[in-house]
């Protein structure tokens, strides 16, 4: 079958990479998704371990569709029957993107009316009470091309189920292991997060070096589905635990100036299960010495971005002062994600690369200051 894991915009690379090491290597990549060739299994398998992407759907089918009567036509083709059962419930949900269908409702209401139809024949029944389970469908066009899609994942993948509290401004899952990710830590190095808050980075860190899969602990929409029978679920929960490693190697430390922030922090890596995998301080990160840094390690940070009123001075002046300190970490590599446009001039310093992302809808840039490999 086609799955497709959806991503937000920029990390596409970042989920066909953990898709890959995953084993699923037909893939063809877009803006905003990875498309793969696999089997039922890899609905459990990627939903329980990819750690970037927002949901797996399964592809039904894919169709150019210029009026409604070929919408309705092309869709009621499709084998529905294969997936929903007659008693699913089958809520449609849809988006428009440069298409002739541009009215989303009207395309959401034909799609939903051609499934019907065809469960009818199938089924030879004339009405579906939709008290099963939950199958989210979605009808999305994009320059006159619909995709039918299935959503196995139910609530997105960042809900890991450690974050069970919210502190100012919170950085999603997915986007902070994309982050991680991108940077050259792994497992063994030492990783500094200065403006920590709830944890989320040091928390996806921890999760990423002990080989601990990121949806283990929670439940996706796909487990009620008769297609996607229990053992399938079981032998990927059990894959799991399999490979988990019982410590992690190297030093995790988050600090925040916030102390009911650290205090989050520390709450959501105690449900993690990763909480003696680091250390929270509270305290202002210059006044960090090197004298407790490790000679080579990696900053990892998303401080905040001066968007509201009143609050733009003070960080940019926050970001000469990390620049500042930068300075003194000579073996180290620097990643920083913020939506200011001139953090460069006021970091002091030209970065090596930078990335295009999108931290909620907030358009950022991922800066990265590529340090010194450790000598082995």
């Amino acid at each position: 079958m086609h799955l497709i894991a959806a991503t937000t915009f920029g990390l596409e690379a970042v989920v066909s990479r953990e898709l890959k090491q995953l084993g699923y290597d037909k893939q063809s990549t877009e803006d905003g998704k990875v498309t793969f060739e696999a089997d039922a299994s890899a609905i459990a398998r990627a939903n329980l371990w990819l750690r970037s992407a927002e949901r797996v759907l399964v592809q039904v089918g894919q169709f150019e569709a210029i009026d409604f009567g070929e919408l309705f036509d092309r869709t009621k083709a499709l084998p529905w029957e294969e997936w929903l059962p007659e008693n699913a419930y089958f809520p449609v949900e849809g988006r428009s993107v440069r298409s002739q269908l541009h009215s989303t409702p009207d395309c959401q209401a034909i799609v939903k009316k051609a499934i019907v139809e065809r469960l009818k024949q199938h089924y030879h029944k004339v009405w579906f009470e939709e008290n099963g389970p939950t199958y989210t469908i979605e009808v999305a066009l994009l320059k006159d091309r619909a995709t039918l899609t299935i959503d196995t994942t139910g609530p997105g993948l960042h809900k890991r189920g450690y974050r069970k509290l919210v502190g100012e401004a919170p950085l999603k899952e997915t986007l902070a292991a994309a982050l991680i990710q991108l940077s050259y830590w792994s497992s063994g190095r030492m990783l500094l997060d200065p403006f920590c808050g709830s944890g989320t980075i040091p928390i996806e860190a921890a999760m990423l070096g002990r080989k601990l899969a990121p949806g283990l602990h929670r439940t996706f929409a796909a487990e009620e589905w008769p297609t996607v029978p229990a053992e399938i679920w079981q032998q990927a929960r059990d894959e799991a635990r399999a490979v988990a490693l019982p410590k992690l190697e190297g030093s995790i430390v988050g600090s925040d100036i916030d102390a009911e922030a650290i205090k989050l922090a520390t709450h959501h890596a105690m449900l993690a299960g990763v909480a003696d995998d680091m250390r929270f301080e509270h305290r202002d990160f210059a006044r960090i010495t090197t004298d407790e840094l490790q000679p080579y390690g990696c900053l990892i940070a998303n401080p905040p971005y001066g968007e509201r009123l009143g609050e733009l001075a003070e960080a940019e002046a926050l970001y000469q002062r990390l620049g500042t300190f930068c300075q003194r970490l000579n073996g180290w590599s620097i990643y920083v994600l913020t939506s200011h446009k001139e953090f460069e001039s006021l970091f002091s310093r030209r970065c090596d690369r930078r990335r295009k992302l999108f931290n909620g809808r907030i358009e950022c840039t991922y800066y990265q200051y590529q340090g010194p490999r450790p000598p082995k």
